[in-house]
């Protein structure tokens, strides 16, 4: 990769990203026959599946928002029916997260409409390019990670 290709990476590779998350997020919306959940709803959503029981303060930290953020989110969750809060055991005060069966339900709809759709584009791509689109998974996940870690640096 000559120089200029290499300072062009950073930006090509958001962009990509960015775009390709937009477009499914549109995708997936024409489908829908609930209200449109926000980005930050589905988010709060996602985190509490693959970490039942987390806190508030928790979720707040995780998601990279002001606790009271969170709250309103649990809040609005709670009362369209998707997140349920219940008293933590060690903290009276404190209170740990569970999705509903109407979470689980609406996650796992849209968690087969995307795969689905994306499979679909994917499909359309030619045998080299399911090829590379595989070898780069691993830097991804890796990018991922380190975005992630860094964010958590104080």
């Amino acid at each position: 990769m000559d120089p200029r290709e290499r300072e062009a990476l950073p930006q090509q590779l958001a962009d990509t990203l960015v775009g390709i998350q937009r477009v499914i997020r549109r995708r997936l919306r024409g489908g829908l026959t609930a209200p449109r959940l926000r980005g930050a709803e589905v988010e709060l959503l996602r985190l509490v599946e693959t970490r039942p029981g987390i806190g508030v303060s928790d979720a707040a930290k995780e998601l990279y928002l002001a606790g009271n953020s969170v709250s309103t989110l649990v809040n609005r969750l709670a009362k369209a029916g998707y997140l349920v809060r219940e008293t933590d055991p060690a903290d009276r005060r404190a209170a740990r997260l569970e999705l509903t069966d109407a979470a689980r339900a609406r996650l796992g709809d849209w968690q087969r409409r995307r795969a689905a759709l994306v499979a679909r584009h994917v499909s359309l791509l030619d045998e080299a390019e399911r090829e590379a689109l595989h070898a780069a998974l691993p830097a991804l996940r890796k990018l991922a990670v380190t975005l992630h870690e860094e964010a958590e640096e104080p």
